[in-house]
């Protein structure tokens, strides 16, 4: 590694060039070059991996969940028995909170259920949260949740958001309870956590629709599926920073309670998780964010609620309901962001107009359960009255058309350009390298970077792909995630650049960054698809925008980090502004602009299943079509494949950011 680094510089064309970077200048023209030969030069092994050669993976994996589902048994109970018992228990709190905020007490089902008890009226709720968010931070978050309620409510919302409500909440409230317990095991067993780590990287990295197949053949179709499935989604980011904040509690704080004789348990309840509790609640934060994230997905096997509401949307191609109730999850997934941060202790503290008031609450719950009981006695009132509900469903779908005659021609012609030029010639190279080639090249890429360790890691993921026979669908994927996230980085990072250097812009470029992280993925295809219709176009525009967030984010946060004396020494030797942009702002942030484009990536990937919905043949249209067919081994295949994707950009990005001079 360090041999590499000392090498010469050449001369080309007139110019030094270091003699390091001289391998993958080769590398890139004999790819190049073996792409462009006639197929006819390589033997047909290497044109396509023959079928006689793959792994059975898939149905091995079909057979087992055949067998754990109609043969296996855990002592008395049959694995099937076992789990139908434990989805009747998870269902337990859904139900309640269901029943609490959205479907009241009912008696009966389907047409012929007669409501003994309604839910919690929506004025009551807004009640409620506004005295609560007051003691909290104060009158700016209680009118922002009042305004976030109301929105729901006259927008027709309602009923939908407090079905997500409920979901997220109890998946959230597991998600975190779990992160923090496996947090605190990888703390205390360094073991235990390099275990758990892999593991961890394949749920981040798989597919919620790979999720989907097992829960629903192991929990049946439901609600109870669809929450297990957003648990194993939204858990590592928790058990994650449950590590970081742990580790990052002070020495002195850990010897105090030594000191004082603490046990392990004393330790970790009354010194460990207070002083922790910030850090650990950006965790929770990001658990109720995911959580949002897989409503749409998890609806498919029968989650309801905004999620069911989009979905139907995006398959009638209704721009104005999809975009109402895509919204309406993005209202809700603002205020839940707003009050988990209310819910950090400093955060209290740190603004004065906010003062814990028991009182209030108290006088508060009091009163909303009053509401209550009188919207037991008189139902009218528990709902908001239809005749003064809003809808901004004909205003979008009005907009959308008046786009299509009036920029079809202009609009088609980027489409154009950009499938003759750009997309289509990347998709026939990829499909054009020989699999040997493409696993030898990420082979050495891993010995060259990290040694023989990630060499083996990152090439036998590689061939993975091959073994099982889904070569074909991964170069799809990878062409297809590659265009979009070179692309948004190149819209990213000037616009993180110039968001630096202008506070007004920097405000602007937060709100959008939020809206693009909280709206959910399906809702960028509803306008897309009616616009450039179905196709690889129309998916790489849902990309980029829904993965652009962490380019802009990042690069924004690494150029605000450049120490000040390093922009007065460039001054100071004469630097114009470009130079000190180019010499010393940018790659100082480069580690955090890496970082960023290891996000992009990742949020690509995780997008390129959605967008198999628009008609792209890649790994996500495998995942898809394996869930509509019930093929548990062909979907968890897909996904393991799209994990491995994820996991050697990540390896690749960070080992780059432990040696960028490598």
């Amino acid at each position: 590694m360090k041999k590499a680094s000392a090498l010469p510089a050449g001369i080309v064309f007139g110019k030094p060039v270091n003699l390091r970077h001289l391998p993958w200048l080769i590398i890139v023209i004999l790819s190049v070059i073996l792409a462009e030969l006639p197929r006819t030069v390589f033997p047909r092994w290497v044109q396509k991996y023959p079928p006689g050669w793959r792994l059975p993976l898939a149905d091995w994996i079909s057979a087992f969940m055949h067998w754990l589902t109609v043969d296996a048994h855990l002592g008395p109970l049959t694995v099937s028995g076992f789990t139908r018992t434990l989805s009747f228990l998870l269902d337990l709190p859904l139900q309640l909170a269901s029943m609490v905020l959205a479907t009241g007490v009912l008696k009966g089902q389907g047409s012929e259920a007669v409501m003994l008890f309604p839910p919690v009226p929506w004025f009551a709720l807004i009640i409620a949260v506004a005295a609560l968010s007051w003691t909290l931070r104060g009158w700016r978050l209680a009118v922002g949740m009042t305004i976030g309620f109301l929105y729901l409510a006259v927008f027709g919302q309602w009923t939908s958001a407090m079905v997500t409500l409920a979901s997220v909440l109890v998946a959230a409230l597991l998600s975190a309870a779990g992160g923090l317990a496996l947090g605190l095991l990888c703390v205390r067993s360094a073991t235990f956590g390099r275990i758990l780590s892999p593991l961890l990287d394949v749920a981040q990295t798989m597919p919620v629709f790979a999720y989907l197949l097992p829960m629903l053949i192991l929990f049946g179709f439901g609600p109870v599926s669809a929450m297990i499935a957003t648990v194993i989604y939204a858990i590592p980011p928790m058990v994650r920073v449950t590590v970081v904040a742990i580790q990052g509690v002070p020495d002195e704080l850990r010897s105090l309670g030594s000191m004082t004789g603490c046990t392990r348990r004393q330790m970790t309840w009354r010194i460990l998780l207070p002083t922790a509790l910030p850090g650990l609640m950006v965790g929770v934060n990001q658990v109720i964010m995911l959580s949002l994230n897989v409503v749409i997905i998890a609806s498919m096997i029968g989650a309801g609620g905004l999620g069911w509401d989009v979905l139907g949307a995006l398959r009638r191609l209704d721009i104005g309901g999809g975009l109402e109730a895509g919204l309406a999850i993005t209202v809700l997934a603002v205020m839940l962001d707003r009050f988990a941060q209310a819910l950090v202790p400093d955060a209290r503290r740190s603004d004065p107009s906010g003062s814990w008031s028991p009182q209030l609450v108290a006088g508060a719950l009091a009163l909303a359960g009053l509401l209550w009981i009188a919207a037991a006695l008189w139902p009218a009132i528990a709902h908001y009255p239809d005749s003064a509900r809003l809808s901004t469903g004909p205003f979008w779908n009005d907009l959308v058309s008046w786009i299509n005659i009036h920029f079809h021609d202009p609009l088609d012609v980027i489409k154009t350009f950009m499938l003759l030029h750009v997309l289509m010639p990347v998709k026939r190279f990829m499909l054009a390298l020989p699999w040997p080639w493409v696993v030898a090249v990420v082979t050495l890429a891993g010995l060259w970077m990290g040694g023989i360790r990630l060499a083996l890691t990152v090439g036998l993921m590689c061939g993975f792909m091959a073994v099982v026979g889904l070569w074909q669908p991964a170069m799809i994927t990878l062409y297809l995630c590659g265009v979009s996230v070179m692309i948004a980085m190149l819209l990213g990072v000037p616009l993180g650049v110039l968001a630096t250097q202008r506070p007004w812009l920097m405000k602007s470029v937060e709100v959008f960054i939020d809206t693009l992280q909280t709206l959910p993925a399906f809702v960028y295809l509803i306008p897309i698809v009616m616009l450039f219709r179905v196709g690889d176009f129309t998916a790489m525009i849902g990309i980029v925008l829904y993965a652009i967030a962490p380019a802009i984010r990042y690069t924004a946060h690494g150029i605000s980090q450049v120490p000040a004396s390093l922009i007065e020494a460039g001054i100071m030797t004469g630097c114009t502004r470009g130079q000190i942009l180019r010499r010393i702002r940018l790659p100082y942030a480069l580690p955090d602009m890496l970082l960023g484009l290891n996000q992009t990536i990742l949020l690509a990937l995780s997008m390129l299943v959605i967008t198999a919905l628009v008609g792209t043949r890649d790994l996500g249209q495998v995942t898809y079509a394996a869930l509509s067919k019930a093929d548990v081994g062909q979907g968890v295949v897909a996904g393991l494949c799209v994990a491995f994707i994820g996991m050697i950009s990540d390896r690749f990005i960070r080992q780059s950011i432990r040696q960028p001079g490598s």
